[in-house]
């Protein structure tokens, strides 16, 4: 007769399935930030997920050279948040660094809101409008001159600019 497992059995069970999941298909660590959702997010696309936690968070083609980014939320409404921006010298340089290598750099950026563990909607939108929409705020934040223990930028978009300028997918 086989021993029923306790819940936590069973955690622990899956948690190391999870684990030796991920180190078989090179997703790196499930549980490090929201490395599981982005994992979620690119299997239900049809993504590659990428190999690192630093640049891309997953590429839209098999061959791995169109980068995307992925955000996601379990609120209540959908809404993205682009944090730990790193910090430039000047304001010139910090917009090209948003747009060379943080955000303009992916052409598509997928936001999803979870339920449950579950994808309930998702949508695309470009990285131009996502930059749009982000700048000002972080020239805000850029400008403000209070000594902060982390200097890194930050900034959310809205439910209502997600649904205006994006493309919803599920």
């Amino acid at each position: 007769m086989e021993k029923i497992k306790t819940s936590e059995e069973e955690f622990a069970e899956l948690f190391d399935k999870m684990y030796e999941l991920c180190i078989k298909n090179k997703w790196g660590d499930p549980f490090n930030y929201s490395r599981a959702r982005e994992i979620y997010m690119a299997n239900a696309l049809g993504h590659k997920i990428a190999p690192t936690f630093s640049g891309a968070d997953g590429f839209e083609d098999k061959e791995m050279t169109i980068p995307v980014e992925y955000k996601s939320t379990t609120q209540d409404k959908i809404q993205a948040t682009y944090n730990g921006i790193s910090r430039q010298e000047t304001w010139d340089e910090q917009v090209e660094y948003l747009k060379n290598e943080k955000i303009c750099k992916y052409k598509h950026h997928y936001i999803a809101r979870f339920e449950m563990g579950k994808i309930v909607e998702m949508y695309k939108i470009d990285g131009d409008k996502v930059c749009e929409h982000l700048v000002p705020k972080l020239k805000k934040q850029f400008e403000n001159k209070k000594i902060k223990k982390d200097p890194r930028l930050g900034a959310s978009m809205s439910t209502k600019y997600i649904l205006e300028n994006s493309e919803k997918i599920i």
